[in-house]
């Protein structure tokens, strides 16, 4: 029976950011997801994908479970309610289609920002989850590694990986655009995880910018600010130091606000000052704009203007498809073969069975040489039966008629009841 491989997605596409917040898993929160579905449903290929624009669970199953699946997202999340968000949820319940919505995502078609180098690393990530937890089968390590394999390809034919695109360069451009008059813009950057990292790293592109960064643990952002030649504000400062900036970009992990209306309120503020919120669930109150003089964007509505990197992906996208589009057919003949394999590992059982009770029965006084002599013989003849059956198993296999040839061929062998018979 073909492996039914499924997904479900809640993204920038299906869902606004307050959405998305409230359904976004941690690292320990999925952990928790995966072992409860191994648990309730048996499942060994799992996939858990959550970054500030997606949480997707992608699964190997005959069932859609996709309802069964987000109840258990809502309990996790402790979200009684959780029924109420089905509709955000785009449901892939053919091989075909969550197969495709894979390599889409991670090769950054399906991103925010189009070809965004993130996405790469967080798949990455989610796929080590899973083996980890020891819920990747033959299945999932296969597809996941042609995922990988295809990501190379492209980033070797194509121009889809070149230039900055990713959603903290688009912070970048939106910061520029904005302190274009501001002579040496203050910046503050708080929270060096993934994107801050990134964020960090694209900071380069504003050479006239004073950058400040700050974390919570202060060692990381001294290995990050370092390099990089940016100063290091211990985090019990940073409140000193949000005032000082006209630029403040937030990305830490935190279940309430960080950055209050209050807080902002009780800032001098001689002209503006620029919020920008890159945190899932979001750190920065949405109120904060009724402060007069500040502006915030977060990661729904930061968009950066058309530029040379970004045109140059658009470009390469079909030739992009075109790869994905050969890397699926490739695995589909894989798994094809996969299908028919414990059918053919089962006839070649039941001949052998077959060729060493004759042997048994016949050469029960023949010497060394003879009984090597006919083992050979025999086994030769053995291969040369099996040639045909399994030749047709593999074209059938490219006809999409496996299943049909699957059930001749154990029916004309008996290798159901050959391979229970003890």
């Amino acid at each position: 029976m073909q492996i039914k491989f499924r997904a479900l997605s809640l993204s920038h596409k299906t869902a606004p950011v307050q959405i998305r917040e409230i359904i976004a898993l941690s690292d320990q929160e999925i952990q928790r997801t995966l072992l409860k579905l191994k648990d309730f449903f048996s499942l060994n290929d799992v996939l858990i994908l959550s970054t500030c624009n997606r949480t997707e669970v992608y699964y190997s199953h005959d069932l859609d479970l996709s309802t069964e699946i987000i109840k258990l997202i809502g309990l996790e999340k402790g979200l009684p309610d959780v029924v109420n968000y089905l509709e955000y949820f785009q449901i892939y319940n053919t091989d075909r289609a969550a197969i495709a919505h894979l390599f889409r995502v991670s090769m950054g078609l399906e991103a925010q920002v189009v070809g965004d180098i993130q996405i790469s690393n967080q798949v990455k990530r989610a796929y080590q989850a899973s083996a980890d937890l020891e819920m990747a089968g033959p299945f999932l390590h296969r597809l996941m590694h042609t995922v990988f394999f295809t990501n190379k390809r492209i980033v070797q034919e194509t121009g889809f990986r070149e230039g900055a695109a990713s959603l903290s360069y688009a912070a970048i451009e939106l910061i520029e655009s904005l302190t274009s008059n501001t002579y040496q813009p203050r910046i503050l950057l708080i929270g060096v995880g993934e994107i801050g990292e990134d964020v960090a790293k694209n900071m380069v592109y504003l050479p006239n910018a004073k950058v400040k960064v700050t974390n919570r643990t202060l060692s990381k952002a001294e290995e990050i600010a370092a390099p990089l030649g940016f100063e290091v504000i211990p985090f019990e400062n940073c409140f000193e130091a949000m005032e000082e900036a006209d630029v403040i970009v937030c990305s830490i992990m935190k279940n309430e606000p960080f950055i209050t209306k209050e807080l902002i309120k009780s800032f001098d503020i001689p002209s503006y000052k620029l919020l920008v919120d890159l945190s899932v669930p979001r750190s920065i109150e949405t109120s904060v704009e009724d402060v007069p003089g500040v502006i915030l964007y977060n990661v729904d509505n930061i968009r950066s203007k058309t530029s040379k990197a970004l045109e140059k992906r658009l470009a390469a996208v079909p030739l992009v498809e075109s790869i994905i589009e050969e890397s699926i057919e490739e695995f589909y003949n894989w798994k094809k073969e996969m299908m028919v394999s414990p059918t053919i590992n089962k006839l070649k059982q039941t001949l052998e069975q077959i060729r060493l009770e004759e042997l048994s029965r016949y050469l029960k006084n023949a010497d060394e040489k003879e009984y090597a002599v006919i083992d050979k013989i025999t086994k030769s003849m053995m291969q040369k039966i099996l040639k045909v059956p399994v030749v047709q198993l593999r074209a059938a296999c490219q006809r999409d008629q496996a299943e049909e040839m699957i059930e001749f061929i154990s029916d004309l062998f008996d290798l159901d009841r050959e391979n229970t018979k003890k």
